[in-house]
């Protein structure tokens, strides 16, 4: 058995980032970001008001002054004339400074008659006014790769373009296996259960930036693993789920092995998670995951999110760790890391009572995973732990 770092670091060397693609802005929510995005304008393209009020010149501005108002500047309507001594124009957010202004006086300091404004005897200090190119000017970037945000694409729509080159998205097959399995909706038989895990997994791969395919489900035979296999043509990583342990009808393997997967390593040491391999078949990269529910999910999070993230171009970094403060002792740990259910709120983090990794339940109401070091020693309530946020 190999260890989670050594077991990563093998399956980042059996991705590589994919190519990329062209989008429009409309499509890009939540894409990588393969190439920079350069500003050619000035936003914004002119001097423009940040405020309801009058232009006016900044050295006239003196208590009580009063101005002519010669005219009014509106977003998209400016006013094409220039300000003289004395004058003004009624200008509105958003909209151009007049030519000759260069300070707007807001609405609330002014009385106005007619055409005649007076200004406050306090005056707002101001001068209410956006520089051309305050937000950005030609040259500017929005730098790859990055998972594109609401405000990345409403920066990139400002800076006029309307498609992105981002990174095509990792096709996954998933492949779940067993004789047991049967679809939600069907009725199972009395040795069946319900096909879990393939709905938790697309969840998660498509959650990060992945596409994934449903496959049918396998059965423990050669024929319908083959078939499986075949299916699965096209796809840039596979992943199977279940069917990869040592018993009599765990064939994954050895079907896998037999139609070409150069395999690359089998069991890690982690608890849930131990019977995982990953290996290179044909085009694709493959990671079997363990069968029981809870594990399949905790080794999703450890192994299969940060192998998209390499092949969206975002790196070979494990996932993320953060620390919180132990809410209750928890045992030493044994040979093998283990990924622990939890809950973090307050900055504390509680383990769950039962770790059985056939427990969904206990899944569902855990944002954690409490990372417990090989052979660590018991923790007291109060000091600090690493977890994996889920």
């Amino acid at each position: 058995m190999i260890s989670v770092t050594q077991a990563l670091d093998a399956i980042f060397d059996l991705v590589t980032p994919l190519d990329s693609e062209e989008v429009t802005l409309a499509d890009a929510a939540g894409r990588v970001l393969a190439a920079p995005v350069t500003a050619t304008r000035l936003q914004p393209p002119f001097a423009a008001s940040a405020m309801d009020g009058y232009a006016l010149n900044g050295v006239e501005a003196d208590p009580e002054a009063m101005f002519r108002v010669i005219g009014e500047s509106a977003a998209g309507h400016g006013f094409a004339g220039k300000v003289g001594p004395g004058e003004c124009v009624r200008i509105f957010t958003g909209a151009p400074m007049p030519t000759g202004a260069d300070r707007v006086i807001i609405q609330e300091d002014v009385e106005r008659k007619g055409y005649l404004i007076t200004l406050a005897r306090k005056l707002d200090k101001g001068p209410h006014v956006r520089p051309a190119g305050a937000d950005f000017a030609p040259g500017n970037t929005i730098p790859a790769p990055r998972v594109l945000t609401a405000a990345d694409l409403a920066l990139a729509a400002a800076m006029n373009v309307p498609t992105l080159t981002v990174t095509r998205k990792p096709v996954v097959a998933l492949l779940a296996t067993g004789d047991e399995l049967v679809m939600p909706g069907e009725e199972p038989g009395p040795d069946q259960i319900i096909a879990s895990n393939s709905f938790g997994l697309k969840a998660l791969i498509e959650a990060n930036g992945g596409h994934a395919r449903m496959l049918p489900i396998a059965r423990d035979n050669f024929d319908s693993l083959r078939t499986a296999f075949e299916l699965a043509a096209g796809a840039d990583l596979i992943v199977t789920i279940g069917g990869a342990s040592v018993g009599d009808h765990d064939l994954v393997g050895v079907v896998a092995a037999e139609m070409g997967m150069d395999q690359s390593f089998y069991k890690v040491l982690m608890r849930p998670g131990k019977p995982l391999m990953a290996g290179r078949m044909g085009d694709a990269a493959m990671i079997g995951l363990p069968g029981n529910p809870v594990s399949s999910m905790v080794c999703g999070h450890v192994f299969l999110v940060p192998a998209l993230r390499a092949m969206l171009g975002l790196g070979a970094t494990p996932a993320p760790r953060q620390t919180a403060v132990l809410a209750a002792p928890v045992k030493a740990n044994g040979p093998r890391e283990h990924y622990m259910r939890a809950r973090v709120e307050g900055g504390k983090i509680t383990v769950f009572d039962s770790q059985d990794s056939a427990l969904l339940s206990v899944l569902a109401q855990a944002n954690a995973l409490l990372v417990r070091p090989v052979n660590a020693p018991a923790g007291d309530a109060g000091s600090q732990a690493e977890y994996l946020p889920i």
